[in-house]
């Protein structure tokens, strides 16, 4: 019986029996054979293509015309290897693979089925290990075991007969397969450290590149914050500028509608008034605030520690200086008996504050107003915000800022050791054994403060007063100001004083409300806020004071004086007769130095901070700008 399999298939011949077994026999036997030739048509035409076009690139292109041609006929021939091979096209290869190994085994073969020879003989080179012993060392342990088990499977009967690494399954040789175990290990644990190495080696670099671009992006903001303060020096000498025209156009109108006013006799009006009242008052010179509007910020990504500015000031002896903000102005004074004033953001001198006739020993800086106070016993009141703009090209002229002063305080009979201000009201100690509170609106002393009779009132002061009271409790050859240091808030009043006592006073009723008894020594240096009391001693200590109640909060000593002492929301920072200056970061509790070290530099008498910006004056007249 002749029957058609399939569509457009051969026909094949069959005889046999017609009966329904017989004709399933026969059906089977054509599909079998139809599938059979199919496959054997496609693998043909398959490695007849494949052999086309890798091995013989001469071959004409009709060949390859035809090899396609022939499989488009075998998959028409085939619906159903046309499924399965469109079935493979839509499947991934991990998929593929999947279907016959688990994802454990996936990753342990694709880590470790390398060949002994290709582990051998490795070229010398830079690196001790090779990329495919690295494979192996950075495999997880978990796919190890997973590994293990595989091949303990397949290598079972193999164990048995003793056929891994030659060693028969006798107690010695599976000490030696141990042996053999923990050797491979070995290696590969040195492999992995020689990995982790290189790794440091690497994190090295990119933090070594990434260094030298943060110095680029800092140099960069550096340059920008030096224009915006260039931008805001010449906006204030324009307004200054339009400030003095608009009065001189305001005079003019005035006469223009008063022409008479110049003409004016001389009646009887003119003995009815003072003769003052007739002189034409001075022209103000005052400028406007020359406080900055932005706020550097450049300090705050530098390194604690590193140098910012070093500034030659004076020549002699640094005594006191101070400053208003980061890179703002700048007030030194030294033993030379002059006072100076300095841009910090360009480091040159602006002028000398002239008028006292001896050198200055304290001085404050607030906003534009500076008070210093002088051996002379005098205290001079400054306002920087007067000052003419100088050029560049008279950045060496040292001109004297004399439009700057304002009026002179003068009543004690003894030099000024000691000043503090704050709004209106100013307080300063002096050797002559007082402090004196100014009302700085009238210009003159409201309250005098006698320190002696304070102390003859307490009988825990008692016997303090002697000659040695100067001296710095067993340091020789050296003495302390009878008032040492002082701050006030409001109507509160700490003052430190050479007998080591440290009183809080009421300047309402002038009288001292508590003592802090602790220090052996002269008290140089003090600072106080909400809750403590910080000060600074030639006894070599600085001790920190609970206001609340009184008593010790904590002390830190030193191996020389203290001769300079402040703190900011962070850092407790004190000058402590050596070349660098001693910080404390009560954040974590560290103790640090910052300054120069070498012996060409000199020792730190003096020290100011504010928000990280730190400012030390040296006893060879230098100043150093450091971030800490």
């Amino acid at each position: 019986m002749a029957s058609n399999t399939g569509h457009g298939s051969s026909p094949l011949t069959v005889d046999c029996p017609r009966t329904e077994e017989g004709d399933a026999t026969i059906i089977s036997n054509a599909l079998t054979s139809v599938a059979g030739q199919n496959i054997s048509a496609f693998g043909r035409t398959v490695t007849a293509t494949a052999g086309t076009l890798f091995t013989d690139p001469a071959a004409p292109p009709q060949h390859y015309t035809a090899a396609m041609s022939d499989i488009s006929k075998q998959l028409s021939h085939s619906p159903s290897l046309q499924r399965r091979v469109f079935s493979f096209n839509k499947r991934s290869p991990t998929e593929l693979v999947r279907s016959k190994l688990s994802t454990a085994e996936i990753q342990y073969r694709a880590l470790t089925y390398l060949p002994d020879e290709l582990l051998k003989n490795i070229p010398d080179n830079e690196n001790s290990y090779s990329l495919f012993q690295g494979f192996q060392a950075s495999m997880p342990e978990e796919h190890q075991k997973v590994g293990k088990n595989h091949l303990r499977k397949g290598l079972k009967n193999k164990l048995l007969e003793g056929a891994n690494g030659g060693e028969p399954d006798t107690p010695l040789g599976n000490l030696k397969r141990e042996k053999s175990t923990m050797t491979r290990q070995l290696e590969m644990l040195s492999i992995r450290k020689n990995m982790a190495s290189s790794e440091i080696r690497e994190i090295d670099m990119k933090i070594s590149n990434l260094n030298q671009m943060r110095n680029i992006v800092l140099d960069r903001l550096a340059k920008l914050e030096q224009d915006e303060a260039e931008a805001e020096h010449e906006i204030l000498v324009l307004e200054n500028k339009i400030e003095d025209l608009q009065e001189e156009l305001d005079e003019e109108n005035h006469h223009s509608t008063d022409p008479e006013s110049d003409n004016r006799s001389e009646d009887s009006t003119f003995m009815s008034e003072s003769i003052y009242g007739k002189l034409n008052a001075p022209k103000s010179r005052k400028r406007k605030s020359s406080r900055r509007i932005s706020m550097p910020i450049l300090h705050e990504h530098l390194e604690p520690g590193q140098n910012i500015k070093e500034i030659q000031t004076h020549a002699d002896s640094i005594t006191g200086l101070d400053f208003d903000v980061p890179f703002g102005t700048l007030v030194t004074a030294a033993f030379d008996d002059t006072v100076r004033v300095w841009d910090m953001n360009t480091g040159r001198c602006m002028g000398l504050l002239e008028g006292h006739q001896a050198s200055v020993r304290c001085l404050q800086v607030e906003d534009n107003m500076v008070a210093t106070g002088s051996v002379d016993a005098s205290i001079r009141l400054w306002d920087l915000s007067r000052a003419e703009t100088l050029p560049l090209a008279q950045e060496y002229a040292l001109p004297s800022l004399s439009e700057c002063y304002v009026f002179s305080l003068d009543s004690h009979v003894d030099e000024v050791t000691a000043l503090y201000f704050q709004g209106d009201t100013l307080v300063s100690g002096s050797a002559d054994k007082t402090l004196r509170q100014w009302d700085l609106i009238k210009g003159r002393c409201v309250q005098t403060l006698d320190v002696l009779w304070a102390a003859a009132q307490s009988n825990m002061d008692e016997g303090k007063w002697r000659n040695g009271a100067r001296s710095a409790g067993g340091v020789s050859g050296l003495e302390g100001d009878f008032v040492g240091a002082l701050q006030c808030f409001d109507a509160a009043l700490a003052c430190g004083t050479a007998d080591g006592m440290v009183r809080l006073w009421d300047l309402r009723s002038g009288q001292v409300h508590r003592s802090l008894v602790g220090h052996t020594g002269p008290v140089t240096c003090l600072q106080f806020d909400d809750v403590h009391l910080v000060t600074g001693s030639l006894d070599r200590s600085i001790r920190i004071w609970d206001l609340r109640t009184g008593s010790i909060f904590d002390a830190f000593g030193f191996d020389n004086p203290i001769t300079s002492m402040q703190f900011d929301s962070r850092r407790i920072v004190s000058a402590a007769g050596e070349t660098v200056a001693k910080i404390y970061d009560k954040a974590d509790g560290r103790h640090w130095d910052c300054g120069a070290v070498g012996v060409d530099a000199a020792i730190v008498d003096r020290v100011r901070v504010n928000d990280g910006y730190l400012v030390q004056g040296r006893r060879n007249g230098t100043v150093g700008i450091w971030a800490c």
